[in-house]
C-alpha cells in the first residue's frame, strides 16, 4: 500500500503542490511570503515520501527544526501551524481521490495520510513545547503569561477538534468534555460532568467487560487502542467509533484517571459498504451477459399462458408436461430473484449460520453464467456442517470469486467439484477444477492486489485479494494446491463457533 501511495503522490505531485500553496497564500498573506510557503510545502511532501519509504519518523527531525525556525520568525501559533498541515492533508487526499483509475482503497489512503500528518504535527508540537520551556527557564518573569497562553492553545485545540476528547478520573466519573464529544454524542458538558464513565455504553454486558479491559490495560500498559467498537448517543443511536485511551498519572506515576479520544467512523463504514457494493455489482455485470435481456415480462406472459392451458386441458399426459414447464418457469423466476437479492447493499452483521445454504446459493448464481454451457458441476456437501460466525453476503462473495476463477481456469469446458466437510475445529469448503493449473511463481502472487493472469481489460486482480482479506477477518484461511495442466484446488478453512457455557 505504501508503494501505491508513493506512486500516487509522485503522479499528482505538481497538482498537490500548486493547490496547497495557493490555499496557504490566501490564508497566510502578510505572515509568510509565497517563497516561504513553497519551501514549507515542498519540504513537507519530501518528508512524507521519506517516511513512507523508510517508516522512520526520526528522519523528519531536521525538516521539523527548519520549519520550526521559519514559523517562529513568522510568529505563528500552534493553531495556525495546524492549519498549514491540515490544508496539505486535504490537498493530498483531494487529488488522490480524483484519480479514478488507480484502484486503491480510499479508507486505507485516508488512514495512512492522516497518521503521517498527525505524527508530523505532534512532533512539531513537542518541539514547540520544548522551545517554550527553554524560553520560560531563561525568563521566569514571563512564566505566568506563557502558561496562560499555552492553556488557551490547549483549550482551543480541545474545543475545536472534530474528535470527542474527554477525561475520566479514578472514580470512573467524567471530569472534562469537549465540543467534539458534544457533536458526536449530543450531551453538553453540564450534562456529562460527574456522570459515570458507562454513560455512553450500549445496553449489553460485553461493553461493560470492554470497559473493565480498558481500565486494566491503561493501568498496566499506560495506553490502549480499540480500532472498532460502538457507543451510544443521547438519543439512543449506536455509532461506530475508534478509541485511543491514555493514562493520566499523578506526580509519583500512580493512576489518577485517563484521557479518551473517540473518533466517529460511521461515515467510513458507509464508504466501506459502498466499496463492497461496487465489487458485488461488478460480479453482477459478468452474470448479466449470460442472462437473456428483459426476461421478466416474457416470463410472466408464458406463465399465464401455461396456467390457462392447464385449466383447459383434459389430457393427463399433456397436463403433466405443462406442469413441468410451469416448474421450470418458476425456477427461472427464482434465479432472477436471487440476482436481484444479490445486488442489494451487503450487510456487515456477523451471523451464526450453517454454510450449506450459502454454498448452494453461490452455485445457483454461478451456474447461470454464460461460460458454463459445457461445465460439469459435481457437489458433495456435508449437510451436518457445524455453525460458523460470518457475514453471509461477504462469504457468498468469496465463494463466487473462487468459482469464477475455476471457470476461467477451465475456459468454460471441464469439471468443477465443490466438497464441504468438517472436523471438531474447522469447516472446509474445497473447490477443485481440472483446468490449466498454476506454476509456483504464479501461486506465490495470486493473493497480491492487482495481480492477474488475464488479458488487459478482462480482470482487475482484486477478486482473490479481497476474498483473502475477508477470510482473514473471519479468522479463516484459503489453502491452495495446483499443478500446471492438472488443475487447482482452493480450500476455504473457517473456524467452528465455540459455544460458551
Amino acid at each position: 500500500m505504501k508503494k501505491i501511495i508513493l506512486e500516487l503522490l509522485k503522479k499528482n505531485s505538481e497538482f498537490i503542490k500548486n493547490n496547497w500553496t495557493s490555499v496557504l497564500v490566501k490564508l497566510f498573506a502578510g505572515k509568510l511570503t509565497e517563497s516561504q510557503i513553497q519551501l514549507f510545502v515542498e519540504s513537507t511532501l519530501d518528508a512524507i515520501r521519506e517516511i513512507l519509504e523508510e517508516s522512520d519518523y526520526s528522519l523528519a527531525d531536521n525538516y521539523l527544526i527548519d520549519i520550526f525556525n521559519l514559523f517562529e520568525n513568522a510568529k505563528l501559533n500552534l493553531l495556525e501551524v495546524s492549519q498549514l498541515f491540515n490544508s496539505g492533508r486535504v490537498s493530498i487526499l483531494h487529488f488522490i481521490n480524483k484519480d479514478k483509475n488507480s484502484g486503491y482503497d480510499p479508507i486505507i489512503i485516508v488512514e495512512f495520510i492522516d497518521e503521517i500528518v498527525e505524527n508530523l504535527y505532534a512532533r512539531y508540537s513537542m518541539l514547540h513545547q520544548e522551545a517554550q520551556m527553554k524560553e520560560i527557564s531563561l525568563d521566569r518573569d514571563s512564566l505566568a503569561l506563557k502558561l496562560e497562553i499555552n492553556q488557551q492553545y490547549l483549550k482551543n485545540i480541545l474545543h475545536t477538534s472534530d474528535s470527542a476528547i474527554m477525561l475520566i478520573d479514578q472514580n470512573e466519573r467524567f471530569i472534562a468534555w469537549n465540543k467534539g464529544a458534544e457533536i458526536i454524542f449530543g450531551y453538553n458538558e453540564a450534562e456529562v460532568i460527574g456522570q459515570p464513565s458507562s454513560l455512553l455504553l450500549p445496553k449489553d454486558k460485553k461493553y461493560l467487560s470492554e470497559l473493565d479491559y480498558i481500565r486494566s490495560e491503561v493501568i498496566k500498559r499506560g495506553f490502549v487502542k480499540i480500532a472498532e467498537t460502538e457507543r451510544m448517543t443521547k438519543l439512543g443511536k449506536i455509532v461506530s467509533v475508534e478509541l485511543n485511551v491514555t493514562l493520566l498519572p499523578s506526580n509519583d506515576g500512580e493512576y489518577i484517571g485517563r484521557s479518551v479520544i473517540i473518533k466517529d467512523f460511521t461515515e467510513v463504514k458507509k464508504l466501506q459498504q459502498q466499496i463492497d457494493q461496487s465489487e458485488k455489482l461488478a460480479v453482477i455485470g459478468q452474470l448479466a451477459a449470460g442472462v437473456a435481456h428483459e426476461i421478466g415480462n416474457p416470463l410472466t406472459s408464458i406463465s399465464s399462458i401455461v396456467q390457462i392451458l392447464q385449466r383447459r386441458s383434459g389430457d393427463p399426459l399433456f397436463s403433466e408436461q405443462l406442469a413441468n414447464i410451469k416448474l421450470n418457469i418458476d425456477r427461472i423466476s427464482r434465479i432472477v430473484r436471487e440476482l436481484v437479492d444479490f445486488s442489494r447493499p451487503p450487510s456487515h452483521e456477523m451471523l451464526l449460520i450453517q454454510m450449506t445454504d450459502v454454498i448452494k446459493t453461490a452455485l445457483g448464481i454461478v451456474k447461470y453464467d454464460k461460460r458454463v454451457k459445457k461445465v460439469n458441476f459435481e457437489t458433495k456437501l456435508d449437510n451436518d456442517l457445524p455453525k460458523i460466525n460470518i457475514v453471509p453476503d461477504q462469504m457468498l462473495q468469496v465463494l463466487i470469486n473462487v468459482l469464477f476463477n475455476a471457470l476461467d481456469a477451465i475456459n468454460g469446458e471441464g469439471k468443477i467439484e465443490v466438497i464441504s466437510s468438517h472436523d471438531k475445529d474447522n469447516v472446509y469448503i474445497e473447490i477443485r477444477d481440472n483446468g490449466c493449473g498454476m506454476d509456483k511463481d504464479t501461486m506465490s502472487k495470486i493473493f497480491d492486489p492487482f495481480f492477474t493472469t488475464k488479458e488487459v481489460g478482462k480482470g482487475t486482480g482484486l477478486g482473490l485479494s479481497v476474498s483473502y482479506g475477508i477470510m482473514k477477518k473471519f479468522k479463516g484461511d484459503i489453502l491452495v494446491k495446483s499443478q500446471l495442466k492438472q488443475g487447482s484446488s482452493f480450500t476455504l478453512k473457517l473456524p467452528v463457533h465455540q459455544s460458551v457455557n
